[in-house]
């Protein structure tokens, strides 16, 4: 008599995981904050101008910062060989497009804290490795004699390629920061968020749809 039974209870107390399952996956989508012209708050202020640069794109193309002018970019340092929170990062920028409206002009930059690994044909692997095809998402490169002093002077962000022992890991062995940046579309910096939290990156889009309005 309890097998018989027994059977339909777990059907049904499997289902009602699976519905709770979807229905948390559906809420979650339905919370998750997003850009829009209604978000706005007051305008972050300026913290500094992005330095002139010129780099290499994963098609190969050459970019500086007039290329980016007119519209709002989000940038981060990343490398390649990157095994925690690189990836991590990435995800949040996938994260950040998809909060956007369509249509909407702003860029992604991903820059290289480990340029001579990552040629523009590796930084194309790895954003295909992401599945993306967005042209608007930079992923640049150059040399190191560029790259730290942009990152380091410009954007006022840390980075060690040869840290102490004992201070990195073989799955990180550059010491980077972790920040998102913001940049309006005249190249001031606007802001500084840590995407692994949620309040920053809600904090990011608020900021985003201010600037954006031309704040």
């Amino acid at each position: 008599m309890s097998n018989s039974t027994g059977a339909p209870l777990r059907r049904h107390l499997l289902w009602g995981v699976l519905v709770a399952a979807i229905l948390a996956v559906v809420v979650t989508a339905i919370m998750a904050p997003r850009w829009s012209r209604e978000m706005q708050s007051e305008p972050p202020q300026r913290l500094g101008r992005v330095p002139e640069f010129s780099l290499v794109n994963r098609d190969g193309r050459q970019v500086g910062l007039a290329d980016l002018d007119g519209s709002p970019w989000v940038a981060d340092f990343i490398f390649t060989r990157c095994g925690i929170s690189c990836p991590r990062m990435t995800a949040i920028m996938v994260r950040l497009g998809e909060a956007l409206p369509e249509g909407t002009r702003v860029h992604r930059v991903s820059v290289s804290v480990d340029p001579e690994h990552d040629t523009p044909e590796v930084l194309q692997t790895y954003a295909e490795s992401f599945g993306i095809s967005d042209d608007r998402w930079l992923f640049l490169t150059g040399d190191r004699e560029s790259i730290y002093p942009l990152m380091i002077e410009g954007f006022k962000l840390g980075v060690d390629a040869s840290p102490p022992p004992g201070t990195a890991s073989e799955e990180e062995p550059i010491l980077h920061s972790t920040r998102l940046v913001l940049v309006d579309g005249q190249g001031e910096i606007r802001g500084y968020y840590d995407g692994f939290h949620s309040e920053e990156f809600e904090r990011l889009l608020r900021d985003l749809a201010a600037v954006s309005a031309g704040g």
